[in-house]
């Protein structure tokens, strides 16, 4: 097929616009398969994606479409919507020429609507405006063209009305994808010149990758080379998605497709690199794109230390098809030997945890999220530190700083009040806000440890619902951090213990105490629970002891016998105390990480 008659494209949203929806109704509409096979979410192929109704990673499938009497092969690529995967969009838009942009009419434009189309831009896409859900009364599609165009800067007048659900515009949609969106630029006779979308493993093909032909051709037999480690490898498949997997003897300039080539470790096939031949290579790479970088860490151990060896198989594999979770091991005096392992936000940590314990069996405990502080020693060393359990004794500290973030966060007016008081208490500074009709548009510098815990479902639970929220990492900023630890029964708790700024740690550590005394089990002696900053306790709870009358079955007598009996009873408990372990249950740890706002 000629250059000129293939489109390339990325369906891009913020969460529950659609996107998903809009390419199963693509699919049927091209034919690229039969009504029997067809199921909803298509391309959302995990059980969590289907279960939660999003999208984790982009999917990509080649369609056929007649336009004019002319063939055109259509490259779509589903992104997901939710800012903790923001990462999959980025380099599926540098896969593509052009994006649709998916808007709710019923809800207008939000914060990921926003960061996608600005990520649209920054790789110099013609964008598609596509407003969506125009079968529902609530619709608004006057109000959602003025606030694409003065919120994002586009023209929007032209933009195509559709029913994802119904289909109703779909086709007008495809028509305008083949006039609109420009064609690839490459040549088949160039040096071969491949970009790098992603890469998996497969139990049966062995390391998959998919990949966008820049220049020249590739086939099967071919010898092709990575320009970041020089390593070779044989061809041994080409295929495409449509969606189910179809072989194919080669991709030309500007095609989408895979490849299998014998390699044994996804760690090998970097994620924006560039592949070659290795006989006539190409005179430099490609530009590839931002690599994720883990911005939340938290321990992960397993509830039965037998099952460690288990635990560590079950991350190698998984790491296999999600390379954007980093971990290493740690052991803790608490919990055992296990992982502190690093995510892209606190919905890829829930995704990951929920993926070990359903696919491999697993019962996990999970410590209390963390970011990376950097510390400056009294000699001037800088050290980054994702544990508590690493931090440093105050005296040899010289400078502390943490990561901020830039926030956007869209809002219905009439909460604008709730939303700067919640930005407020979490130590933010107001950069602008800008009022659109009836929404504003608001930007705050944020710490963003203020911001993983439960920051996004109080700012749900304030606006109802309607407010949307994405950020950027900004740059560290020098703050005044401590070390809260908790004790239980007089011995510290590591998982429980967090880096916290001062200002808050008081407050917090009373939080975590109350959570705990409610959530732990009773003993047979007073369990004491404190907060404590170094050997400062600053916060204590207590949980009463179980109480058995042991003079109960005594009748008639003088009172020394039942003195005597409650003494044994009080000896016994002392020894208990002093010997017994407290099992802290897994939802006790998740109760003491959320913060009392939750509960006003």
């Amino acid at each position: 097929m000629k250059i000129s008659n293939i489109r390339n494209f990325a369906i891009i949203a913020h969460i529950d616009h659609g996107k998903s929806t809009l390419a199963d109704r693509l699919i049927q509409y091209c034919g690229g398969i039969s009504q029997r096979e067809f199921r909803e979410q298509l391309l959302d192929s995990m059980d969590i994606e289907r279960e939660r109704g999003i999208t984790i990673k982009a999917q990509t499938v080649q369609l056929n479409y007649k336009y004019k009497n002319e063939d055109y092969k259509l490259n779509l690529i589903d992104t997901p919507g939710h800012v903790d995967f923001a990462y999959e969009v980025n380099r599926s838009l540098a896969a593509c020429e052009g994006s649709i942009l998916v808007v709710d009419s019923t809800q207008g434009v939000e914060a990921q609507t926003l960061a996608n189309s600005y990520q649209a831009i920054s790789n110099d896409h013609e964008i598609i405006p596509v407003l969506n859900k125009i079968d529902l009364p609530a619709s608004d599609p006057d109000n959602t063209i003025k606030q694409i165009e003065d919120i994002i800067g586009i023209e929007a007048k032209g933009a195509i009305k559709i029913s994802a659900k119904t289909g109703e515009g779909v086709e007008n949609l495809l028509n305008l994808l083949v006039k609109s969106l420009p064609a690839p630029k490459g040549i088949d006779i160039n040096p071969l010149q491949v970009f790098v979308i992603d890469s998996w493993y497969d139990k049966y093909l062995g390391v998959i990758t998919l990949v966008r032909v820049k220049n020249g051709i590739l086939k099967v037999g071919q010898k092709i080379q990575m320009m970041s480690n020089k390593l070779t490898y044989d061809v041994e498949r080409v295929g495409v998605f449509t969606p189910k997997l179809k072989y194919v003897d080669k991709l030309t300039s500007g095609e989408i497709g895979f490849i299998t080539a014998g390699i044994k470790k996804v760690a090998d096939c970097k994620i924006g690199d560039t592949l070659t031949e290795e006989r006539k290579p190409c005179d430099k790479a490609l530009p590839g794109f931002k690599p994720s970088q883990p911005v939340v860490f938290c321990g992960l151990f397993p509830y039965d230390s037998s099952q460690f060896n288990d635990f560590k198989d079950s991350l190698e594999k998984l790491s296999l098809n999600d390379s954007s979770f980093s971990y290493e091991q740690e052991s803790s005096a608490a919990l055992g030997q296990g992982f502190r392992c690093g995510f892209l936000g606190l919905l890829h940590m829930e995704v990951i945890r929920e993926r070990l314990e359903r696919e491999f069996n697993l019962k996990l405990i999970t410590t209390a999220p963390s970011v990376v502080y950097q510390i400056t020693d009294n000699n001037k060393n800088l050290k980054k530190i994702q544990n508590p359990v690493e931090f440093p004794d105050p005296s040899l500290i010289n400078k502390m700083e943490e990561p901020w973030i830039v926030s956007t966060i869209i809002v219905p007016q009439k909460f604008l009040g709730s939303v700067f008081e919640l930005c407020e208490s979490r130590r933010g500074e107001q950069i602008e806000h800008n009022f659109i009709g009836k929404t504003v548009v608001i930007k705050y510098k944020l710490p963003l440890a203020e911001t993983i815990i439960d920051f996004y479902d109080r700012l749900k639970s304030i606006t109802t619902g309607y407010a949307s929220f994405d950020y950027q990492i900004d740059k560290y900023k020098e703050s005044k951090l401590i070390k809260l630890n908790i004790l239980v029964n007089e011995e510290i708790v590591e998982p429980l213990s967090i880096i916290i700024h001062a200002t808050h740690a008081e407050q917090r550590g009373r939080e975590i105490c109350k959570k705990l005394k409610e959530a732990l089990p009773r003993q047979q002696y007073k369990l004491p629970i404190q907060a404590a900053i170094g050997g400062k306790i600053i916060a204590r709870e207590t949980v009463p002891a179980y109480r058995k009358d042991v003079t109960g079955s005594l009748y008639g007598g003088d009172r020394t016998r039942k003195d005597k009996l409650l003494k044994k009873q009080k000896k016994g408990k002392q020894r208990l105390k002093q010997f017994g372990k407290v099992d802290i249950p897994q939802s006790a740890f998740l109760e003491a990480l959320k913060t009392g706002e939750n509960n006003k």
